[in-house]
Formats: C-alpha cells, sequence, structure tokens
C-alpha cells in the first residue's frame, strides 16, 4: 500500500498513457487506413505531396507541431471552434487536444508500415477478386485484411509504442496537468527535475523494459511469419 502511495500520481500517469496510447491507435486506424490504401493503388499526380505531408513529422521537431496546432486550433480560429463543438473543450490543455497531437505526430509510424504491407499484395490481386465478382468493401475485407495482418499488427505496435513514449507534443499542447493531461513521460521529467531519482529510475526503467519487449515482439512476430512463408 505505502508503495502504491508513493506511485499513486504515477499510476494515474500511466493509465492516461495508455488511454492515449489506445484511443490514438483507434483513430489511426479509421484515418490512416485509407490513406494508406490510397498511396499503395491510387497512382495520382498529388501522391508525392500526400506521401511528403505523411512524413513530415519525422523531421519536424514535435514542439513546432505543437505550436502551430495551438495557433491554428486557438478558441477565436474556425478550425479551434469546431474542435470545441466536437469535443466540449479547446485543444489546449485538454485530453481530446492531445488525442488531435498524436494522431498528426504517430501518422507516419501507422501508414508506412501498411502502405508497404499493400504495396506487396500487388494490384493483381485486387483485379483477379473484381473479375471474380468482389465488390471494393469484399476485397479489402475478405482480401486486403488477411494478407496485411502483419502489416496492421507493425503499424499498432509501433504507434502504440510511439504514443506511449511522446514528451515534446503532448507537453506542448496537454502542460502538465494531473489526472488529465500528464503522462508518464512528464512524470519522469518532473522527478528527474526534482531530484527524485529513485522515481525517475523505476519509471524510465519500467518504460526501457516496455519498449524492449515490444520491439522484441515485432521482431519475432514478423521473423515467425517469413519462416512460414518459406
Amino acid at each position: 500500500m505505502d508503495i502504491l502511495n508513493f506511485f499513486n500520481a504515477d499510476i494515474i500517469a500511466l493509465l492516461i498513457t495508455l488511454k492515449l496510447a489506445l484511443t490514438t491507435c483507434v483513430c489511426l486506424a479509421i484515418i490512416g487506413t485509407p490513406i494508406a490504401y490510397l498511396l499503395a493503388f491510387k497512382a495520382n499526380k498529388s501522391k508525392a505531396i500526400i506521401e511528403t505531408l505523411v512524413t513530415l513529422p519525422l523531421v519536424l521537431p514535435p514542439t513546432v507541431i505543437g505550436f502551430y496546432l495551438i495557433v491554428f486550433f486557438s478558441p477565436d480560429t474556425s478550425l479551434g471552434k469546431i474542435f470545441i463543438l466536437l469535443t466540449g473543450n479547446q485543444l489546449i490543455f485538454s485530453f481530446n487536444g492531445l488525442v488531435l497531437a498524436s494522431i498528426i505526430y504517430s501518422l507516419p509510424f501507422w501508414i508506412q508500415p501498411l502502405q508497404s504491407a499493400f504495396e506487396k499484395i500487388g494490384v493483381d490481386t485486387l483485379n483477379t477478386a473484381k473479375s471474380l465478382g468482389a465488390g471494393p468493401f469484399d476485397t479489402f475485407f475478405n482480401v486486403i485484411i488477411p494478407l496485411c495482418k502483419r502489416g496492421f499488427l507493425t503499424s499498432f505496435i509501433i504507434s502504440f509504442a510511439h504514443t506511449m513514449g511522446e514528451f515534446g507534443i503532448v507537453l506542448m499542447v496537454g502542460g502538465s496537468i494531473h489526472g488529465k493531461t500528464k503522462v508518464i513521460a512528464i512524470s519522469i521529467y518532473d522527478h528527474v527535475e526534482q531530484l527524485s531519482f529513485a522515481k525517475a529510475h523505476f519509471l524510465a526503467g519500467g518504460m526501457l523494459i516496455f519498449s524492449f519487449l515490444i520491439l522484441l515482439t515485432l521482431y519475432y512476430s514478423n521473423k515467425s511469419s517469413i519462416v512460414r512463408v518459406k
């Protein structure tokens, strides 16, 4: 019980982080999957522009993304008013704001593995399914998804782990409000700032082990799939 009390604030931060990661992955599945499909199978002049926009979060500092989200979704702007209408909260210092920021920041981590998996199927497979009378939805759910299970798993694991470890963008958008927007990465930072190295070691070590296990699961899953194919 003493240990639970000692880490009470950190447990709450961990639960918020898990909720954020799961919510972000669900939203990415809805938003990112059609984009990955479009980039994989639809050749058009705007493809390079879309791929550039999707990849941009990989090279931009998270503070830059966070800053422009705050600017563009200010309560005085049209986007800000729409966001408040849909969520009931303004973007800054809200959990919904963290979700939007995480979706944008983690978008390439969902799209790129899935796009690669889609491209391996090839257009010929889609044409074959179409010639057999399968509609777009039948093809997607009965052909593409079964063939791309590994791609979906990879996208989910990488996006989930990446969201769990976010720091800069969540600090910019959500701040450090206990029980609302304070995530585990910010808790570690606060402990270091307060020279509470015992707590920082415990949380950082836990994140290190978690990240290792996540990547091990990913590599083992991919290796097993390759072996089965051979």
